[in-house]
């Protein structure tokens, strides 16, 4: 099984699929292919289940799981988040390769102005996007920036954790929800009395820890954190809109206050067959967006401001980002034009351009 794992790996993959009655099967470059001959019997997945599992107490309860969350790595090989889970009565998992080595952002194609978002002293960083588009990678190399270039205290609520920091110029803790605290409600309200100065979400489940996490902003932390939203301007609209009516008006108060950046992307497979690359949106918070969160109804076109504030501030859209992706032959164009916010415009501007 090892073997499989490990050509999985040199061949690019990002996901590893095995389940009762098919073939192991990789995502390679965005296509699920199979690796295997043989199909998997329902013993053979549990035994990999077990091996998986790390406590003991888990693997004693293995089949009363239904879903179940853990890490899993192997000298040599890597570093795997994993899901057990079940379909038609019978286990599956699928397994997140992750990367030993923190990436870099130019080693990932992420935007210069990601920098200096990083050396935020203070203030809440939201990294958006739909499951599988690099949401964990990009906030590892954040966090891998952090660490590389100042003496701060990072800690981390992960569930579960993905990949492992060393302690370079920064001391970085690792908690893990389950094991090392309860939930990232709890880790959140502890970390703030563990002089932290760099606090990172692996997510925000619910309105209590969105609360709390806006707490540690504004009390002085850099709070970093995930949202499965397909855009920086839907972001804030989730954002509020898990609070109830009669709170809104002072979430968006508090939004505008804290927030320093909202960070979407989408990955699309490269032209030349390579891979895949980052197509990336950056609302870096300025006075203007911070009076459009305060009063959605000013009549202030938000989008409009990350657009034009591209060389000032370097924020971008992700229409502006896919014409840049185009252009330097990295992205075929109906590639770029599917995920555009608005497809037409998109492609007249293009044609007006070319």
């Amino acid at each position: 099984m090892i073997e499989i794992f490990k050509a999985a790996i040199q061949r690019g993959a990002s996901d590893l699929h095995l389940k009762t009655g098919d073939y192991i099967r990789a995502r390679v470059f965005g296509e699920l292919v199979p690796l295997s001959q043989q199909r998997l019997s329902p013993e053979q997945v549990r035994q990999i289940a077990m091996q998986l599992i790390p406590h003991q107490r888990d693997r004693d309860r293995i089949d009363e799981l239904t879903d179940y969350d853990c890490s899993w790595g192997a000298p040599g090989l890597g570093r795997f988040r994993v899901n057990i889970l079940r379909q038609r009565g019978s286990l599956m998992i699928v397994m997140r390769v992750i990367p030993i080595e923190i990436p870099t952002f130019e080693q990932l194609r992420l935007p210069k102005v990601l920098e200096r978002i990083a050396h935020a002293e203070r203030g809440f960083v939201i990294v958006t996007g739909i499951t599988g588009s690099g949401k964990s990678t990009t906030l590892a190399s954040i966090v891998g920036f952090i660490n590389a270039t100042k003496q701060k205290h990072i800690i981390t609520l992960e569930d579960p954790i993905e990949f492992l920091h060393r302690d370079h110029m920064s001391s970085i803790t690792q908690r893990e929800i389950g094991t090392d605290t309860e939930s990232f409600e709890g880790g959140l309200r502890a970390a703030l009395r563990e002089d932290p100065d760099v606090i990172l979400v692996g997510e925000m489940r619910d309105i209590h820890a969105i609360d709390t996490a806006l707490k540690a902003a504004e009390t002085g932390h850099l709070v970093l954190s995930t949202l499965h939203t397909p855009n920086a301007l839907q972001t804030i609209s989730r954002l509020v809109s898990v609070f109830p009516p009669h709170e809104q008006p002072m979430v968006r108060m508090r939004l505008a206050e804290t927030l320093v950046a909202v960070i979407s992307q989408r990955l699309l497979p490269r032209k030349d067959g390579r891979g895949r690359v980052p197509a990336v949106e950056v609302m870096v918070v300025t006075p203007a967006i911070r009076d459009a969160i305060r009063d959605p109804d000013s009549g202030v076109d938000a989008y409009q401001l990350i657009a034009e504030g591209r060389l000032q501030y370097g924020s971008q859209t992700f229409d502006q980002h896919l014409m840049d992706l185009v252009k330097q032959d990295l992205v075929a164009f109906d590639v770029a034009k599917s995920a555009a916010n608005n497809p037409s415009d998109f492609e007249l501007q293009m044609r007006t351009l070319a």
